[in-house]
C-alpha cells in the first residue's frame, strides 16, 4: 500500500518539473509586476513613555475605588507627561521627514513615486 502512496507522489512531482531544466514550473497566483504604490505599514513606535506616571495614577486610583477626584495630582502628572512625549515624538517625526535621512513613511513615498515623471527610474 505504501509502494503504491510513493509511486503516485513520484507522478505528482515529476508532472511539476519541466523536462527541460529538472526544476518545478512556476505558476504565480498574481502578476509578477511591481505596483505603483508601497505597502502601508505603520512603522513601529519604540518604547513606551509615561509608564511610571501611569502605574501612580492606577496605583492611586486602586486605593480611592477608581474615583477620579480623589487623585488630581497624579492625573495631571500622567497627562502632563503624556503631552510632552506627543511633542517629542511630532518633533522627532518633522526632523526625520525635513532630513530625509531615515526611512519614508509608506504615503509618502507612494505620493513621490506617483509625482514622479518616469515611473521606470529608480528613485
Amino acid at each position: 500500500m505504501s509502494m503504491q502512496g510513493a509511486t503516485v507522489f513520484q507522478q505528482k512531482v515529476s508532472r511539476m518539473l519541466s523536462r527541460h531544466q529538472k526544476k518545478p514550473v512556476l505558476k504565480p497566483n498574481k502578476p509578477l509586476v511591481l505596483k505603483d504604490e508601497v505597502a502601508n505599514r505603520k512603522i513601529k513606535k519604540g518604547e513606551a513613555t509615561c509608564v511610571t506616571e501611569m502605574s501612580v495614577m492606577m496605583a492611586c486610583w486602586k486605593q480611592n475605588n477608581f474615583v477620579d477626584a480623589l487623585c488630581p495630582n497624579e492625573t495631571q502628572a500622567f497627562f502632563k507627561c503624556v503631552e510632552k512625549a506627543q511633542v517629542a515624538m511630532r518633533a522627532k517625526t518633522e526632523q526625520k521627514t525635513i532630513s530625509q535621512s531615515g526611512r519614508l513613511p509608506p504615503k509618502l513615498a507612494t505620493i513621490l513615486l506617483k509625482k514622479h515623471p518616469n515611473k521606470d527610474i529608480e528613485i
